[in-house]
């Protein structure tokens, strides 16, 4: 990967609809081999793919909570089972694996008090081998960034 490579994922990073032509001119080159560097990047998995960033608020859920969960047992059978159940949910945005005291660390996106009541009585505490929860809510998103360009 070289310095027009890294100039073409920091430009998509910031703005994933810019299109071809646009994107050649900031980097520099003309649309054709811009295009096909693009490309190479997308098929070398460099470029995982293109979203829509969606607001919280606007969606009418304007509260954010990190929940860490402790779980009864570590094995294979358990663990998958309770990823699985999370991969399900909408309200989880981002989840992972942690060492540490707690074994996962998940982000929802919840409406309020209610609405985190109801994420983790209905679901978080169903799901399988669930043994203690700790959350917090959020007060402010200080940054909000994706994978950052080396």
């Amino acid at each position: 990967m070289d310095a027009i490579d890294k100039r073409i994922l920091r430009t998509l990073h910031a703005e994933g609809r810019i299109t071809n032509a646009d994107l050649a001119e900031r980097v520099g080159l003309s649309p054709s081999p811009c295009l096909a560097r693009t490309r190479r990047l997308e098929e070398s998995g460099a470029i995982r793919g293109y979203m829509a960033l969606l607001d919280q608020a606007a969606l009418g859920l304007p509260d954010t909570v990190i929940i860490e969960v402790m779980c009864e047992k570590h094995d294979d059978a358990t663990l998958k089972r309770f990823e699985q159940a999370v991969n399900a949910m909408p309200e989880v945005i981002e989840a992972w694996l942690v060492t540490g005291e707690y074994d996962y660390v998940l982000k929802a996106a919840v409406g309020g008090t209610a609405g985190y009541e109801k994420l983790l009585r209905e679901k978080i505490y169903k799901l399988p081998g669930v043994r203690h929860t700790r959350t917090t809510f959020t007060l402010r998103c200080l940054k909000q960034s994706h994978t950052p360009v080396p």
